[in-house]
């Protein structure tokens, strides 16, 4: 099993194709809601993240999943949230967690 954190590109949208195996994806929508929408994809399907929203890919198949991800900029950046949260340089004090 294979996973791509959950991470935003600040710049871009992306859209992601499968190409063999299964493939759960998702994304948090932005606030107050805080929805997680979720889907499994399999061979042939295509997801849309928009800008800016937190998510994440993750290989739910018995056999090894291909995927084709593009972006619609060049410097799309990316953001890992566990990374950027907890690996923060201070902490950040657990208490405003």
């Amino acid at each position: 099993m294979g996973d791509n954190p959950p991470h935003t590109h600040p710049r871009a949208t992306e859209i992601l194709t499968v190409v063999e195996g299964l493939l759960e994806v998702g994304f948090v929508t932005s606030n107050p809601e805080n929805c997680l929408i979720t889907k499994v994809l399999q061979k042939g399907d295509v997801f849309v993240f928009p800008v800016g929203l937190i998510h994440f890919q993750r290989n739910v198949g018995y056999c090894d999943t291909v995927a084709i991800a593009a972006l619609n900029s060049q410097n799309p950046g990316v953001i890992t949230v566990a990374n950027t949260v907890f690996g923060s340089k201070a902490d950040i004090s657990s208490d405003l967690l």
